[in-house]
């Protein structure tokens, strides 16, 4: 999932830098969805981790 993100914002800078303003902010919004579901998935196995023990 973080090879997705990483990506998606390649994409995001590359289309920005390029100048294909929505295709560059449509990337960047995935990328920070994804982003932000992989934190929610780290901190959810950190704590079962941690309770496990």
């Amino acid at each position: 999932m973080l090879r997705w993100t990483i990506a998606l914002l390649v994409i995001a800078v590359i289309a920005a830098i390029l100048g294909f303003g929505g295709v560059a902010g449509a990337a960047a919004g995935i990328a920070k969805i994804i982003f932000f579901v992989f934190l929610v998935l780290l901190v959810i196995s950190l704590v079962r981790g941690l309770v496990k023990r």
